[in-house]
């Protein structure tokens, strides 16, 4: 008898964004998965927390930069030697299905991939275990399914997923995924009810995946073909991983995968989810009732719907409206919360200037 497909599952977290949206808190050496300031815990640990009850220790792992692998074993002890892999250049997100696949397969022959974003924040952990196991079942039968976000506003900072129909309970087939759209559109994709934000969340069978990945993006397992003779986590793996990994072409898995296949289907997530990419979605994560969201030595007057953080300097905010200030030891930044994606221009400038000391 075949094995549920609930017990074969292999959780890899992809870990190795630099999350440059966030300056002045992240930081090359301490980017935003691993910041403090959700209480006492970090993105990262958040998010294997939050899979915990349906993917044990051992059939979990973590794929991040190779910087940053050791600052990854402090936040998550209980993974093994072969459990955090260190990317030795970033490439993207479809070199990583790969690598993950590979080792998930290593784990269990008949392993169903889940893919996940390490910095997400969702409310609702039961409901996200329960899409992600209803989304497994999905992927037995060999479709590569994602999870989607019943939108709440028209966010033009989301990819979107069309299905076809009214997004309902269950598994939807998908038509398309569509790049962040204008205003306008996401008005029309809010209306119409066949629109869902893209959670960057994926689950396939681990043999399909790769099949997939050499059927879209055969480069990648040239690259990495080495793999297979090697022990999973030993010495030998992780050199290949360091010569062989920095050649695989930069490409994501919605381009380079997604936009290829047919048979996709989407589950529909209804859990609270934010993608936490900007200083803006930190508000919404501000305790019921508050009207700012605040962290660290502040003081608020006369301020509302504002983001006000200290990791250094004693703050005062007053009569700020929609404003997002952020303070470090070395940094400040004061920016607009509607304007919070051009944070990615400072860092883009600070580059410019020779400001290593500042990333």
């Amino acid at each position: 008898m075949a094995r549920p497909a609930a017990d074969r599952l292999v959780c890899a977290v992809m870990a190795g964004g630099s999350g440059t949206r966030f300056w002045p808190l992240s930081r090359k050496g301490e980017p935003k998965q691993l910041l403090r300031f959700f209480g006492d815990s970090t993105l990262l640990r958040a998010t294997v927390d939050r899979i915990a009850p349906i993917c044990p220790a051992e059939r979990r792992l973590v794929i991040t930069a190779a910087h940053l692998v050791d600052a990854v074993r402090d936040v998550l002890p209980e993974l093994g030697p072969g459990q955090v892999i260190g990317e030795p250049a970033p490439r993207n997100t479809a070199p990583c299905m790969a690598v993950a696949a590979m080792v998930a397969r290593a784990i269990d022959p008949d392993a169903i991939l889940a893919l996940l974003p390490a910095d997400h924040w969702v409310a609702d952990a039961g409901a996200f275990q329960r899409a992600l196991a209803q989304a497994a079942q999905a992927a037995d039968s060999g479709q590569i399914v994602t999870l989607g976000v019943v939108p709440t506003q028209p966010e033009t900072g989301y990819g979107y997923i069309e299905t076809v129909g009214p997004a309902a309970e269950g598994v939807t087939p998908v038509v398309r995924f569509v790049e962040k759209p204008t205003l306008d559109r996401a008005l029309q994709f809010l209306a119409g009810g066949r629109h869902l934000w893209n959670a960057g969340v994926f689950v396939v069978r681990a043999d399909r995946a790769l099949h997939a990945l050499d059927r879209h993006l055969p480069d990648i397992g040239r690259c990495l073909a080495e793999l297979d003779h090697h022990a999973v986590g030993g010495e030998a793996w992780h050199a290949v991983i360091k010569v062989a990994f920095p050649h695989c072409p930069s490409v994501s898995i919605d381009y380079g995968v997604m936009e290829h296949e047919s048979d996709i289907a989407v589950v529909r997530l209804d859990a609270g989810w934010s993608d936490v990419g900007t200083w803006h979605s930190i508000l919404g994560l501000r305790p019921a009732g508050a009207t700012n969201f605040t962290y660290g030595p502040v003081l608020t007057l006369d301020s509302d719907q504002c983001v006000v953080i200290s990791k250094g300097p004693f703050v005062a905010a007053v009569g700020l409206h929609n404003m997002a200030v952020v303070a470090t030891d070395d940094a400040t930044l004061v920016v607009p919360l509607d304007r919070s994606q051009d944070v990615r221009q400072v860092v883009a400038e600070v580059t410019a200037r020779g400001r290593a000391d500042l990333l």
